[in-house]
């Protein structure tokens, strides 16, 4: 069926598609469609050091699956705790 055809990139290799639930589909498309103002506000409170350190759990949480899962390297990783303070 339709659906189940999968897309191949330019090196004729089976691309694999980030999965997102469907809430975090709509997230992203209300975020991609707000005033780039309106963005850098939302991505400042969602980044503020408060809200980083009451969710540092889930945060090296996703970031070590997403290490073991190959969509992040070991520098990469690094930098992202550099950036967020972890």
């Amino acid at each position: 069926m339709f659906w189940n055809k999968k897309k191949k990139n330019d090196d004729g290799e089976v691309a694999n598609p980030q999965k997102m639930g469907m809430l975090q589909r709509l997230a992203m498309r209300k975020l991609e469609k707000m005033d780039p103002k309106e963005r850098e506000i939302v991505m400042q409170k969602a980044l503020s050091p408060e809200n980083i350190a009451k969710n540092k759990d889930k945060i090296l949480e996703t970031m070590e699956q997403m290490k073991a899962s190959g969509q992040l390297s070991d520098e990469q990783m690094k930098m992202a705790k550099e950036k967020l303070g972890l």
